[in-house]
């Protein structure tokens, strides 16, 4: 019989060991991975790491070569159809005149922060000049009045939706935990919550900007009304799934648990934090994520309309400007909404991730 040798097998032990715990580190973060919508990093990793490399290739496949040779498929469809398609604005752009514009609009971006900042240092050179002269009191804030760059109107979009949604969040939640709760709360609010529930943006607007701009009187608040009737809007528009989704995961709640608060005694504050809130939560950030991509939606044609500087209105004025480059222009904001909104639902799923328990992507 051949001895084994206790050493050899001592390392064999300790590299499995070692191997166990790489693929254990490889699944925690393949849940991060999924998240954040880079599922396909997994099975790299894992044949990297000698798991069957055969299947994980298939895996990678599924997951990246797929969607690639979907998107190829997809990018050479509109190049070879694009062409053919005249407009007013002359042939619909094809992927390389819409790169090339956003690529454009980037240096355009660029050269405008550079003016920007340029004026700033004028202005605080000329606001230190008159302190150092002792006449302080002729110092002035002067802003920048040059148009915003496309970044700048990206980042008003994002600021706009998030305070509309926020506003929504603070609305919906408390009403769906109350009518989750009350069958005669629920009563009272499902009618309202069925007939508010389907109506366009376009139709709230008006009300929002004639009721903003009776109220909003002041021109140096700290709110332009371009922006209060846009993120009023999407508050008006986005806060039902949050609503619907609350209401349905309370009134979900194992009655179990209900008849365990009774037994206990816990007034309704204790109850809605400890027991009703920790049970309702992937459902309310399920109503979340909806609410958020409603928004975003809704607030490209508030902006339009309200003429708040953000992609909206970007949209809106190179549709009204006509050039041979507003069409690719219109097309780069397109791929824009749509990127950013993809990020907006990985970053709610996210948090999400963060304080719930759930499979659901």
């Amino acid at each position: 019989m051949t001895a084994i040798d206790p050493e050899s097998l001592s390392q064999d032990e300790a590299r499995a060991a070692r191997r166990e715990k790489l693929f254990s580190r490889i699944t925690t973060a393949d849940k991060w991975f999924s998240v954040l919508g880079l599922a396909w990093l997994t099975p790299m990793l894992r044949a990297a790491a000698g798991d069957n490399p055969s299947a994980q290739m298939k895996e990678l496949w599924r997951l990246a070569g797929v969607p690639l040779l979907a998107i190829l498929g997809f990018l050479v469809l509109w190049g070879t159809l694009a062409p053919k398609v005249q407009t007013s604005l002359g042939a619909v752009p094809g992927p390389a005149q819409v790169w090339e514009e956003a690529v454009n609009l980037h240096e355009d971006a660029v050269r405008t922060g550079e003016k920007r900042a340029k004026f700033e240092a004028m202005v605080e050179k000329r606001n230190q000049k008159l302190i150092d002269a002792g006449r302080a009191d002729e110092v002035k804030t002067v802003a920048y009045t040059g148009a915003p760059s496309y970044y700048q109107q990206i980042w008003t979009s994002i600021k706009t939706v998030f305070f509309g949604f926020l506003i929504a969040t603070a609305v919906a939640v408390p009403i769906g935990i109350m009518a989750g709760l009350s069958p005669t709360a629920n009563a009272a609010i499902n009618p309202i919550v069925q007939i508010f529930k389907p109506v366009s943006p376009l139709a709230w607007l008006p009300i929002v900007t004639m009721i903003v701009s009776a109220v909003y009187v002041t021109d140096d608040g700290w709110f332009q009304k371009s922006f209060l009737v846009s993120a009023i809007t999407v508050t008006l528009c986005s806060l039902w799934p949050t609503l619907i989704n609350t209401a349905l995961g309370v009134s979900a709640i194992d009655k179990d648990l209900v008849n365990v608060s009774k037994v206990l005694k816990m007034n309704t504050w204790t109850k809605i934090t400890k027991l009703v809130l920790p049970s309702a939560l992937p459902l309310i950030f399920t109503g979340l994520r909806l609410s958020l991509g409603v928004g975003w939606m809704v607030l490209i044609a508030a902006e339009m309309l309200a003429q708040n500087p953000g992609l909206g209105k970007f949209v809106w004025d190179e549709f009204q400007n006509g050039s041979s480059q507003s069409l690719a222009k219109i097309m780069v904001a397109v791929f824009t909404i749509g990127i950013i909104g993809f990020l907006l639902d990985r970053l709610m799923y996210a948090i999400q991730s963060l304080f719930t328990f759930t499979n659901n992507r």
